[in-house]
């Protein structure tokens, strides 16, 4: 089945009918890191779906959730404590930076909620390449913490203004 698209005019006459947007991938990328080591209710991908997954598939009993108590679930790895969350949204409010370098994003804290807000793509595209690392090393499990380091170093290598195809294969290996 063909999409709905083919019934245009001009679809079949395009070289490349999808076009990925680098920056716009790495918003949402950053958006459900950043969500879910927050734990943000119902921005979180840490949720009773996810759980009842690990549960069939990996078999992780200490992150299932009780029956009895279906609200309420096991901290996971790399979820931050209340205490932590305080510490990353005073970091971001007190971060300095050039100016130009990117927009202040002490406006995109809500210290209530302790979250970020109505980041530009290019704030998430900075503080995927430059901060995710810092920001959380002191707070997660090396584990959790090096896939962060990883998935940084992806984008700044898919962002970057040559692209070095080594680079990538060692990167996808």
């Amino acid at each position: 089945m063909k999409s709905i698209f083919w019934e245009l005019e001009y679809w079949s006459k395009y070289l490349i009918r999808h076009n990925l947007d680098v920056m716009y991938i790495e918003k949402n990328v950053f958006d459900n890191i950043f969500n879910t080591v927050i734990n943000i209710k119902g921005k979180t991908k840490d949720n009773l779906n996810a759980r009842e997954d690990l549960k069939i598939i990996y078999n992780r009993r200490k992150l299932e959730v009780d029956k009895r108590r279906p609200n309420v679930m096991p901290k996971a790895l790399f979820t931050l404590t209340k205490e932590q969350k305080m510490r990353i949204c005073e970091w971001i409010i007190h971060l300095k930076l050039p100016n130009g370098y990117a927009s202040n994003l002490a406006r995109c804290i809500d210290m209530k909620e302790m979250r970020l807000h109505d980041m530009k793509s290019y704030d998430c595209h900075v503080f995927m390449l430059k901060f995710i690392p810092t920001a959380f090393c002191e707070m997660l499990p090396e584990p959790v913490w090096s896939v962060l380091i990883e998935v940084s170093l992806l984008f700044q290598t898919l962002c970057s203004t040559t692209l070095d195809v080594n680079k990538l294969q060692e990167l996808e290996a």
